[in-house]
This record gives structure tokens, C-alpha cells and sequence, in this order.
């Protein structure tokens, strides 16, 4: 079967378990050509499951794949591929010090062992080699037949989040994908990159068949026109997405009505808890990434940084844990200076930190839920004493915390890393947030995260604040900046443009301001 003879995807009855998880329990869909299906569910659905059945990942318990009403077999990714299947996935799968072409020709020579056919295999294929300019070729030309702007001798770590994601889109168009699968595309990106990639599947959609996986309802009622529902492994609702608004969506992927909440607290602001002066840092390049930025958050406060990525957030989350040199400033935590301490002596003056990668920074993925929630502490009572560790402390304080911040999982033993997006948050939440913090620093909270774990995260940074806990919230989430903040301060180019109380606030100005516009 060819891709470009695809005109119907159908999965039939799909189940399939994990040691004490059933994943997907019998669910059906399809597809039609040139229509875009989003995919929606809390995190730990099944929604991710159910698309590595279809690319060859994963086999099924039960249930059939058609193609074209034909039965098809998949046992590998190649498989998928050579039948029009393609996914974009969330973490991209590409290597840093290679090109854009090397990466896209390093894909086809793992497929070549499943193609009949290679058109860019060289007469010298006994050898594995392949024509890279023919491959360079390929690639202008499919970036330019759906206009994606790629340069084909960059290396990806010249690039950022949004072109990698072009060139994984590129990537997957060049192995003759007519189904595209797309996990939580718009994740990482920041609002300017989501919109131009929500045109671009639009007119991509006229020549390709889209499933669309995204917690974001705006896109999903922007870009889909038919919307399946999955709640606990099953499919509950699959219909048109017009006839649905996003409260209905939401309701459905939930169980229940979502709110998410919004700061509304008249409580006022104790003492400055952070106070950063002058601070400079550089950043990977060499170049100067925060040039004398200076910021204050109260104890009871949360002051929100808004601004488009790659405009020193990253930068001053880790010069503020630790994690990056600090050329000259200060950082005051509660009146002590943090600057040239290490991560360990600036965790014991009492800062907290949700980091930007939560299954790089966040968790060790190899390690158990238990252990990852006394990463910080395992050293110290109540989970040590002479040298000797606790097992049963650990075990309460796993049990303890698995139930109050809903944690979902098959047991506190597993793999931290085997748990979904929402559920790894909440572990690093409950850690940070049960050695009670005097300041917590939380990097994008919820990106990736479905609307229900979004509520439940949301709520308890509003209770620490409550308590008295001065708060950093970097995000370029503004619906989430303006919900949560007290004062709002946006970043460009490493220096703080304006500071903006709640009331001042609007997603047009923090756009503009974002943009180096100073005064409005």
C-alpha cells in the first residue's frame, strides 16, 4: 500500500494493559482524508498509548488497525511509516550536533531496513551511505510545498523550540507521511509560534489527515473539526467540535465542570523575600543573557515574568538556584545574599523550584515516586538518622503525599518516569511544597498538563501564597500570568521592561511590552 492511496485510518476495539494499568480499554476510531481529529483527555488518558499502538510501538492487546478497510499489522515504527503514518512527538526526537539534513537522513537509514524502495540510497548502499545532497533536495522541497521555513545546514542546537519543531514536522513529511499524528505540538512553543503553526496545519490539513493530541481547547476548537474525548482509558464522547464549546470539552475530559481559579486575594504582601540587584549572567553563547535586571517579590506574593522564550527566563531561574554562574549582582533570599552559594546551601535557605524540564531537572525517572519525593531530604530527619535511612518514614511520606495532591499511579514503588506529564508535576509539587519553602520559583507549572491538573496546580500555588510564600511564576501562558499574578513584570532582552499591578494588566499590553515596547 502506498501513502499516497490512504484515504481512511480505522482502529477497531483497541485494548491494552500495563502491569496494574489498563491504558486503553476498547476504543474505536477513525479517520477520513483531509480531516483533523483532535484527541483530548486528562494526562494518564491513554491518548499517547492508543498513538504508539498505531505507530508500531506498541502492540495491542486487542483490536484491529484498517487501512483503506484493509487490516494492517504494525510491529515497528518503519511498518507505520511505509503505510503513510506519521507523529511529530512531544519530546523531538533529534540530535543536537548533527545538521537538519544529517538528522533527516539519519532517519531514513533506520528506515531503510523496512523500505523496499529508497530513492536516496546511493550505489554504494551496501555501505549504508546516503545521498545527502538528494536528501538536502527532498528537504527544500517539501519545506517549501507546505511552507515550512527550515534551513537544511543549521544544527539543531542553533535552533529554537519552534523551528526544531518545523524540522521534525519536515522530517516526517520527507518519510512520505499523508497521517500525521501530533503529540501536544504547541507544548513548548510560545502564543506567536502556536499561531503560526495552528495556520500552517490549516493548510496543511487540505492535503494530509491530521490527529491533533492537545490539552489546549482554543486550538483544538481553532484548528479540528471532529473532537474525540478519552477519560480514564476509554473513548466517552467523539462528535463535531463546533457543536461543543470549550467548558463542555473540558467537562467531559474531566468528569466534571473546570474553573481555573484566579487570584483574588485582598491579603497584602509582607517583606521583600527575594530581592535580585544588578544581575548579570551570560548564557550558553557567551552572551550576556540577564544585562543588570533587577526584581523584587514579597513574602505572600506572586509576581508573574512574562516574555517570549529566549529572553533570559532560563537564564535567572538557574542563577537563582544555583545552577548558573552569576557574573556580578545580588540575590537577596530573606536578607541573605545567594550569590556564588551552591544548589545545596541555597535549598537549605529555605528556595523551592518546579524547573522548566520536569523529567530532566524535576524527577530522576529511574528512580521510584518514593524516592523522588525525598530527593532533598534523604540526608536528614525524619527519613534518616546516624547514617541509617528510614524506609518506613519514607513510605508515610509517599502515602501521605500521593493522596493529598492526587498523584496517579499503580503504587508509590514505580518508576517516577513511567507516570504521565500532570502526575510527574505533582510529585515534584508535593516536594517542593511539603519542605515548606520560604520562596518557590515555578517554570511554566503547567505546560503540557490538561485543564484538570492545571486546576488542581493553580489552586495550590494560590494556597502557598496564602501562607505567606513569595512566589516567581515564569510562564508564556499570559491567561495564566494575569489568572495568578499580584504584579506582573515582563522581561526582554535580560532586563525588566515595566512592572504591572493586577488590575493593569491586559494580554495586549503584556504582548506589546513582551515585544520591547516600553511605554503604552
Amino acid at each position: 500500500m502506498t501513502p499516497n492511496a490512504i484515504t481512511s485510518l480505522r482502529i477497531e476495539h483497541i485494548t491494552k494493559r500495563f502491569p496494574g494499568v489498563l491504558a486503553c480499554s476498547d476504543i474505536s476510531l477513525s479517520v477520513g482524508k483531509g480531516e483533523v481529529l483532535a484527541l483530548v483527555g486528562e494526562n494518564g488518558a491513554g491518548k499517547t498509548t492508543l498513538m504508539n499502538i498505531l505507530m508500531g510501538l506498541y502492540t495491542p492487546d486487542e483490536g484491529k488497525i484498517y487501512i483503506n478497510n484493509q487490516e494492517v499489522v504494525f510491529k515497528s515504527p518503519s511498518d507505520a511509516f511505509a503505510c503513510g503514518i506519521g507523529m511529530v512527538h512531544q519530546q523531538y526526537m533529534l540530535v543536537p550536533n548533527l545538521t537538519v539534513t544529517e538528522n533527516i537522513a539519519l532517519g531514513m537509514a533506520q528506515l531503510q531496513d523496512g523500505a523496499k524502495k529508497d530513492p536516496f540510497l546511493t550505489r554504494a548502499k551496501r555501505a549504508a551511505k546516503l545521498d545527502l545532497d538528494a536528501v538536502r533536495r527532498h528537504i527544500v522541497a517539501i519545506s517549501e510545498h507546505y511552507g515550512l521555513a527550515v534551513d537544511p545546514d543549521a544544527y539543531i542546537w542553533q535552533l529554537s523550540v519552534g523551528e526544531q519543531q518545523r524540522v521534525e514536522l519536515v522530517k516526517t513529511l520527507c518519510f512520505g507521511a499523508k497521517f500525521l499524528i501530533l503529540d501536544e505540538p504547541t507544548s513548548a512553543l510560545t502564543p506567536q509560534e502556536t499561531d503560526e503553526l495552528i495556520a500552517l496545519l490549516k493548510r496543511m490539513s487540505a492535503e494530509l489527515s491530521i490527529i491533533f493530541i492537545s490539552h489546549k481547547l482554543a486550538e483544538v476548537k481553532a484548528l479540528s473539526s471532529k473532537v474525540a474525548i478519552l477519560r480514564g482509558g476509554k473513548l466517552v464522547f467523539r462528535g463535531n467540535t463546533a457543536d461543543h464549546s470549550s467548558a463542555d470539552i473540558a467537562a467531559l475530559m474531566t468528569g466534571h465542570e473546570v474553573y481555573l481559579p484566579v487570584n483574588q486575594s485582598k491579603r497584602e504582601p509582607g517583606k521583600p523575600m527575594l530581592d535580585v540587584r544588578d544581575l548579570f549572567v551570560r548564557g550558553d553563547r557567551g552572551n550576556m543573557a540577564l544585562n543588570k535586571l533587577n526584581l523584587t517579590v514579597r513574602a505572600g506574593e506572586i509576581v508573574g515574568l512574562a516574555g517570549v522564550s529566549g529572553n533570559g527566563q532560563r537564564e535567572l531561574a538557574e542563577a537563582l538556584t544555583g545552577l548558573r554562574l552569576i557574573e556580578s549582582g545580588e540575590v537577596l533570599l530573606d536578607g541573605v545574599n545567594l550569590a556564588g552559594k551552591t544548589p545545596r546551601q541555597i535549598i537549605a535557605q529555605g528556595m523551592g523550584y518546579v524547573p522548566e524540564e520536569r523529567n530532566v531537572e524535576g524527577i530522576v525517572p529511574t528512580m521510584s515516586i518514593r524516592e523522588n519525593l525525598v530527593l532533598k531530604d534523604i540526608g536528614k530527619a525524619p527519613f534518616s538518622h546516624a547514617g541509617l535511612i528510614s524506609n518506613r518514614k519514607i513510605d508515610q511520606n509517599a502515602d501521605t503525599l500521593r493522596e493529598k495532591f492526587d498523584i496517579r499511579c499503580s503504587g508509590v514503588n514505580v518508576a517516577a518516569g513511567s507516570l504521565s506529564g500532570g502526575n510527574i508535576q505533582k510529585v515534584i509539587l508535593a516536594r517542593e511544597i511539603s519542605r515548606n519553602p520560604k520562596f518557590l520559583i515555578a517554570v511554566y507549572p503547567i505546560r503540557g498538563l490538561d485543564m484538570g491538573a492545571a486546576e488542581f496546580i493553580h489552586k495550590q500555588l494560590l494556597a502557598l501564597r496564602d501562607q505567606g510564600v513569595g512566589i516567581l511564576l515564569i510562564s508564556e501562558e499570559l491567561e495564566e500570568i494575569i489568572n495568578l499574578s499580584d504584579r506582573i513584570a515582563v522581561i526582554f532582552k535580560g532586563q525588566i521592561q515595566r512592572t504591572l499591578g493586577r488590575g493593569e494588566a491586559t494580554q495586549r499590553k503584556l504582548g506589546m511590552m513582551m515585544a520591547g515596547v516600553k511605554e503604552i
